[in-house]
């Protein structure tokens, strides 16, 4: 039995599928990873080049050193790809799958540059989004009455008619 996974953008402007298994689904600490993502840590998975197909779009691409470049959309700046130079490889960034749950990571790399504080705050104590009133001080009924990101799955098209997004 195949994998399949599906994901994209948060604009919905670059979509893809990968119609097989995802290897080594690991999250890298480099610092590279980490100016990519604009975060602490990238979570990638390896992709066969013959199983993996861009469903709407096409992806902007940032050559981050000789040998690799880093796929993202232009409209909207979602870190989508890593890929060598030569077309050999290809990883998708796991946060931007429709369903980022169903692949766990099994490995770290780039631990030369883990926040040395990770650990602690996977133990400190969390509530949801909706527990609070505002987001960073924007009100969440603003938000969510506003929202123009692209759903968790595919579609026929996007924007959907109507939307402002």
């Amino acid at each position: 039995m195949s994998e399949h996974h599906s994901g994209g953008c948060q604009c919905g402007a670059v979509r893809y599928r990968v119609d097989g298994p995802l290897r080594d689904p690991h999250l890298c600490h480099c610092r590279m990873c980490q100016k990519a993502a604009g975060n602490y840590f990238m979570p990638l998975a390896g992709v066969e080049l013959a199983d993996f197909a861009i469903t709407r779009g096409e992806p902007a691409w940032f050559n981050s050193s000789d040998p690799v470049k880093r796929g993202f959309c232009a409209n909207c700046g979602t870190p989508l790809f890593f890929a060598d130079t030569d077309g050999a490889f290809m990883a998708i960034t796991l946060g931007s799958l429709d369903d980022p749950a169903s692949v766990k990571p099994v490995s770290v790399y780039g631990v030369e540059a883990l926040m040395p504080w990770i650990a602690e705050v996977c133990a400190m104590e969390g509530r949801t989004t909706e527990a609070d009133e505002f987001q960073d001080g924007v009100p969440l009924s603003e938000i969510r009455a506003s929202n123009h990101q692209h759903p968790d799955h595919d579609t026929e098209t996007w924007p959907q008619e109507g939307s402002n997004g």
